[in-house]
């Protein structure tokens, strides 16, 4: 882990969102998925890691690649032991529909800090490093308004919060209205929702709201590389999902954890944009290439970096499609 992970990783972000970008808005988002994981899987291979998938695209059953408990990358004498948390395209909807938002996300950390998140929904509350250590989950969404706009030293007004567009979340909506909050609906993709926070000129202030527990890991690896702050609390759907947490190694079901818990020790952290969105530009093609944009965080240093990528295909064969 003295290496600097992330700026190998994006590499893999590169081409798992080039892959998917050359589908965007035919309206297949299966085919747009399967192209960001077959990318991703080949470009792992040439990662000098010994990784574990903990957050991926299902069980083995499930999914024939980057499912969980996958080994990839050049496992050799030496090398690192790192747990990984993926999502090829997070936001499969956005990026078949050309809407913005898509990104490919890839994050590390040292073997066993990242949790294993059961395929359930999360209650998930991220803020940026101006609101750290405002927010609580056992609160009303209303007094966790009036913390962070407190610690922001703004009013509620000035807030903006960002929902998942769900029926679940209709009461949510109501509240933070009636608080005074102004709202940004998403339709898909709350990692990148949860990141959004952390960068002020997206203009969000704080997620709110249920989304999927694995994002929720990958949401608090990102949030932790910036000193941002974020609590989740699982929420199963069935006893069936419990009793799979619980087999997970997970006893209290009603625990709420906060990003040190679900993302401990040193976390790094790449993403790519697929299409456009506040804090990441799409892939653009051009004759015989293409320009990518991405993020590389590390929770070391706090450093974040904006790689701006032109790839020729001529000499990077793999990326043709």
């Amino acid at each position: 882990m003295d290496r600097n992970l992330a700026m190998e990783a994006v590499r893999v972000t590169e081409m798992a969102a080039i892959a998917s970008a050359r589908l965007m808005g035919r309206g297949t988002k299966n085919e747009s998925d399967q192209a960001a994981v077959d990318a991703m899987r080949r470009a792992f291979d040439a990662l000098y890691i010994d990784g574990t998938v903990v957050i991926g695209e299902g069980e083995r059953d499930e999914a024939p690649m980057l499912y969980i408990g996958e080994k990839v990358g050049r496992r050799s004498e030496g090398v690192p032991e790192v747990d990984i948390a993926l999502d090829p395209l997070e936001g499969t909807n956005l990026a078949a529909y050309g809407r913005p938002g898509a990104i490919s996300v890839v994050a590390m950390a040292g073997k066993g800090c990242l949790l294993n998140a059961p395929d359930t929904y999360m209650e998930k509350l991220a803020v940026g490093p101006r609101a750290r250590g405002a927010i609580d989950l056992r609160r009303t969404p209303t007094e966790n308004l009036r913390a962070i706009a407190e610690k922001q030293k703004v009013y509620v007004e000035d807030l903006t919060v960002v929902i998942l567009d769900r029926e679940r979340h209709v009461d949510l909506i109501k509240e933070v209205r009636a608080a005074g909050a102004r709202i940004r609906l998403i339709e898909d993709g709350d990692v990148a929702g949860a990141i959004s926070t952390c960068f002020e000129e997206t203009g969000v202030d704080v997620l709110m709201g249920i989304g999927g527990a694995p994002e929720g890991v990958i949401s608090a690896a990102a949030v932790r590389c910036v000193g941002g702050d974020m609590q989740g609390r699982l929420v199963p759907r069935n006893q069936g999902e419990i009793d799979r947490a619980r087999k997970m190694g997970i006893t209290d079901i009603s625990k709420i954890y906060t990003a040190e818990e679900l993302a401990r020790g040193e976390v790094m952290f790449a993403a790519t944009g697929v299409t456009s969105g506040d804090f990441l530009r799409g892939v653009r093609f051009f004759g015989g290439g293409c320009e990518t944009h991405s993020v590389v965080m590390r929770s070391k240093t706090g450093t974040v970096r904006f790689v701006q990528s032109v790839h020729k295909f001529d000499k990077k064969p793999g990326y043709i499609l």
